[in-house]
């Protein structure tokens, strides 16, 4: 499932050891509140979506905060994309 898929990367990306998959609400927000991710932390998942799905992300555009909104915000991006 690509949301487990997306949960897997967060962690592994962000090197968050004491978090599960399960911990992750996938309609929950990933910044401030939420998981509480930050600007560098959307830096580094925006370099790993790139390298993993070839998505390319402008930091400046609201569409990419939409898009990091939560797990399930960055799958619809990433299914989109595919079907591009």
């Amino acid at each position: 499932m690509l949301e487990q898929e997306v949960k897997e990367m967060i962690i592994d990306v962000l090197q968050l050891e004491d978090i599960s998959t399960d911990d992750i609400d996938s309609n929950e927000p990933l910044f401030v509140e939420g998981l509480g991710l930050d600007s560098i932390d959307a830096l580094e998942l925006g370099v790993a979506l790139q390298k993993r799905y070839g998505i390319s992300l402008s930091a400046e555009s609201e569409d990419t905060r939409r898009h990091f909104a939560s797990v399930n915000a960055l799958a619809a991006l990433i299914e989109s994309s595919r079907t591009k």
